[in-house]
């Protein structure tokens, strides 16, 4: 008999760094602008933050298992593929779903006790963020809907880690659509992206026998990878233009670009010769998953340092 999972693997604990990144930089950035932090607002809204991506990655796993995506995949990985808690603990199904609920529920609670703590003229931004947010985390795998069965996938995954955890970050510290902001906005949405890029050349026969319609489903694992570089080149781009856009000691924000010297060239490497070749790719989506967390803290440090100094 297995050993029973933990809290921790259920909810995916690792990759909720894609939810804390985004939502410390938008307060980051929002500092700079004001010139001061709410405190209590940022952990309120990181706690927001925290509930949704539990939610996301629990109700995924359901509805991944439900639909028979994650029965058939057989290149199950730490990068890829799901938790698959529930293929082997299918009684934990009602606890899973009582997982999602509460994820959503504290997201809730806190987007209400963040309201009067705010401008009142940001509360349409507050609750439109929320909304959506609990739509994306349900629906992105879960019928009707289905948006990564129906080709919305990567669009959902890129708006949820980008412009939307930046932006309910800033609004958190009463800052709303600054052009600023809006320049921060794509990074983390798109290296959020590139692992799910990775990962779908990995669950590809699997997505197929699913139904599962994303990019490489529908436009294959060589047109995948072509894609896959240009995510990364983005987030190179967007780090480019953060250090044109910001003044004085802007320069401090490339040391995000540590990891695309060190890591990228390889990853890149074997994605793109191996795009066909499952096995292969794990290795590229493990260092893709590297790039991702070494990016993150890089540039909540580049940030941190501009605003010391």
């Amino acid at each position: 008999m297995k050993k029973k999972p933990g809290i921790g693997k259920m909810i995916r604990a690792p990759f909720l760094s894609s939810i804390i990144a985004p939502i410390v930089l938008g307060t980051l950035l929002a500092v700079y602008l004001n010139d001061s932090i709410e405190l209590l607002n940022f952990l309120i809204v990181l706690i927001i933050g925290i509930g949704l991506h539990v939610a996301t990655n629990v109700y995924n796993d359901i509805y991944d298992t439900i639909q028979g995506t994650d029965k058939v995949n057989v290149h199950r990985n730490e990068s890829s593929g799901g938790s698959g808690v529930l293929l082997d603990h299918p009684e934990l199904m009602g606890k899973m779903y009582l997982l999602a609920r509460i994820g959503l529920i504290v997201a809730l609670t806190g987007t209400i006790a963040l309201m009067p703590l705010i401008d009142k003229r940001l509360w349409p931004y507050l609750w439109g963020l929320y909304l959506l947010s609990a739509f994306f985390s349900k629906y992105y795998t879960a019928p009707p809907f289905k948006l990564a069965y129906r080709g919305w996938g990567e669009i959902s995954v890129w708006f949820a880690f980008g412009p939307m955890a930046i932006l309910i970050a800033t609004v958190s510290q009463n800052l709303g659509l600054h052009p600023l902001v809006l320049l921060l906005m794509p990074a983390t949405g798109l290296s959020t992206s590139s692992i799910l890029l990775a990962g779908q050349m990995i669950d590809l026969d699997a997505d197929r026998a699913g139904g599962k319609h994303g990019v490489a489903s529908r436009m294959g694992t060589r047109f995948t990878a072509v894609l896959y570089l240009l995510v990364q080149s983005g987030i190179i781009l967007n780090v480019i233009l953060l250090f044109i856009f910001f003044p004085d000691n802007s320069w401090l924000f490339l040391i995000a670009l540590i990891p695309y010297l060190l890591i990228f060239p390889k990853a890149a490497g074997i994605i793109f010769k191996n795009h066909d070749n499952p096995d292969l790719i794990k290795q590229g989506a493990k260092q893709t998953v590297l790039i991702h967390i070494a990016f993150s803290f890089l540039l909540i440090l580049g940030f941190v340092l501009y605003i010391l100094f």
